[in-house]
């Protein structure tokens, strides 16, 4: 959309520098699978992982934004695609801060997860399936909110009511069930090391 009005505000010091300072290369981790698969365990799991290494990360919850940035959102096609866009935006200005975000989100639509992906660039964006069978995650159930799907106390739910588009090629796919937590999460930050992420190639000379 135009703003015809308004004038990009160019800072002086930019993600190039604010990478310099952290000493790593800031980037979008996306956790997506079906509800209770696991996403936000991993998340965590990473970040405590890489916070451990000195590395400076942001956890974004699905759940959790649904308290305050989305909270006006419900739940049809439209308002979880508002719902990512709003996220993708939240997650850039915090990787062009050069921190380390990891989201963990169902996000059903592989082309929602597309405008995300683009919204951040291929150099800063890893997508992670967690991919743990449906029938896992329903005798889970950590929320019973699969128990409610199933008496049709709760409709558009994914993986019962509502489709779930797993990614064809994804950076890496997780199996929880094989997996443990710290196992997976080293399984991130592997993919992560091996992208060039947790350091920078050169640091700049004196002038």
């Amino acid at each position: 959309m135009e703003h015809p009005n308004l004038v990009w505000s160019q800072p002086l010091i930019g993600a190039t520098e604010r990478s310099r300072l952290l000493g790593q290369r800031g980037g979008l981790v996306w956790f997506t699978g079906l509800p209770g698969a696991g996403k936000s365990t991993v998340a965590s799991a990473v970040e405590a992982e890489l916070y451990r290494q000195g590395r400076a990360t942001y956890l974004l919850d699905g759940d959790n934004l649904r308290y305050g940035l989305c909270s006006d959102l419900g739940f049809t096609a439209e308002d979880r695609r508002e719902n990512l866009r709003r996220v993708a935006e939240v997650a850039a200005l915090m990787v062009d801060a050069g921190l380390f975000v990891l989201a963990a989100f169902v996000s059903p639509s592989a082309e929602d997860r597309a405008r995300v992906a683009g919204r951040l660039g291929a150099d800063h964006w890893l997508e992670v399936h967690v991919a743990t069978p449906l029938e896992v995650c329903e005798a889970r159930d950590p929320k019973g909110h699969y128990a409610m799907a199933r008496r049709g106390d709760l409709s558009s739910f994914t993986g019962v009511s509502a489709p779930y588009e797993p990614p064809a090629a994804p950076d890496l796919r997780i199996d929880t069930v094989a997996l443990n937590p710290a196992q997976a999460a080293g399984s991130v930050v592997a993919v992560m090391a091996a992208r060039g992420w947790l350091k920078l190639d050169s640091e700049p000379g004196p002038d």
